[in-house]
């Protein structure tokens, strides 16, 4: 038995939600499987998530996140590990990463932004059998974010916090940047402690680092986010 936060429950339509699974299915058959695929609506506040108010939810393939954002940190002696997620990721938040390590972990998940999730429980896999081309395109979304993981581990370990501000930023951009005339935009209000967990650095030397770079030109940051100048770092451009 696996568990969510408790909070209120509304029906939602997921392949209406998100479109890019509704286009796996086939066109004949698409307007079907959006009236069918239904699942349990969570809307979840921002702060941090505590999973022990909880409601049971059976066993399934977990929740997928269509509005909002969340950070998830695992720590080993008050250093962490952090992934952003947002719309589109598949997650099983309620795995708790310390109690399969024989390291002393500790885990929390944080909302940036509040969200609303599907739970994609044992009723909602079951509709999969009809629509088998959904649960690949899900089972990709899992694989994509493992990906990504190994990008954040990449950039954490560029020797200089600045380099690993400025990758991280137009790495972000990928998936939120907005392009306008003065650069890029991306969307996502990060403040510096957030920051400071996505690059493994202390949160003094990341705000001057981010000095640094708002002196050089290339980030700042605006009231929507942050406002990436210039071209990608060489490092990101190097190989390609």
């Amino acid at each position: 038995m696996t568990v969510v936060p408790r909070s209120s429950a509304n029906v939602c339509y997921v392949l209406s939600e998100d479109p890019e699974l509704a286009d796996a299915v086939q066109p004949d058959r698409r307007d079907r499987a959006i009236a069918t695929c239904v699942a349990r609506e969570v809307r979840i506040p921002v702060g941090t998530w505590d999973r022990e108010q909880s409601v049971l939810l059976e066993d399934g393939i977990g929740l997928l996140v269509l509005e909002g954002l969340l950070i998830h940190r695992v720590g080993i002696k008050g250093r962490f590990g952090a992934e952003l997620l947002g719309e589109g990721d598949v997650m099983r938040p309620w795995g708790d990463e310390a109690e399969v390590s024989t390291l002393p972990l500790t885990t929390d998940w944080v909302v940036l932004e509040p969200a609303r999730v599907a739970m994609l429980d044992e009723r909602f896999t079951r509709q999969l059998a009809h629509y088998p081309q959904l649960a690949g395109r899900l089972f990709a979304r899992a694989v994509q974010r493992a990906r990504q993981l190994t990008v954040y581990m990449a950039i954490v370990h560029q020797a200089r916090v600045d380099v690993r501000l400025h990758m991280l930023l137009w790495h972000l951009a990928g998936r939120w940047g907005k392009v306008r005339t003065d650069g890029i935009v991306v969307p996502l209000r990060l403040t510096h402690n957030v920051l400071s967990d996505l690059v493994a650095a202390r949160r003094p030397t990341v705000t001057s680092a981010l000095s640094d770079l708002a002196r050089r030109g290339q980030v700042q940051a605006v009231d929507e986010g942050w406002l990436l100048a210039g071209k990608p770092p060489r490092e990101l451009t190097k190989g390609s």
